[in-house]
């Protein structure tokens, strides 16, 4: 499943579900961090860049540039190898932007995404139901 068509998937719940463009961006966006949280357990590092005119959705990993062998915490810091291979000229110091696709993360893990998906938008629409009624009796 590549990006446009899990950005498509999304739009439909978007659609079949009434909900405004700036909720269902938030909705995605959290399940993308706790995607991220289930695979690197922190998501401090990663910018997550969801346009949803063009359908784009964008995860960027960013990580401090440290001399080889001197990595203590790989979840914020690459070696100057690996940094040379994403871009030939990055110094040490600097910081590496290294771009994510969803589908590296696997088919579970994006399955696992979708239904996270769906069982937030069923809990919104539970509250949007529920602040409807609540003042009837």
């Amino acid at each position: 499943m590549n990006t446009d068509e899990l950005i498509e998937s999304f739009q439909d719940f978007k659609d079949l579900k009434n909900i405004d463009r700036v909720t269902m961006m938030h909705i995605l966006e959290d399940v993308i961090r706790g995607l991220i949280i289930k695979e690197y357990e922190d998501d401090s590092s990663f910018d997550i860049i969801i346009n949803p005119d063009k359908g784009d959705l964008e995860i960027w990993r960013n990580r401090t540039i440290v001399a080889d062998g001197a990595v203590e915490d790989p979840l914020t810091e690459i070696e100057y190898s690996d940094a040379v291979k994403i871009e030939p000229d990055f110094e040490i110091g600097e910081e590496a932007s290294e771009e994510l696709k969803i589908e590296n993360f696997g088919r579970r893990a994006i399955l696992s995404m979708r239904q996270n998906l769906q069982a937030k938008i069923q809990e919104l629409e539970k509250d949007t139901i529920y602040k409807k009624y609540k003042d009837r009796v």
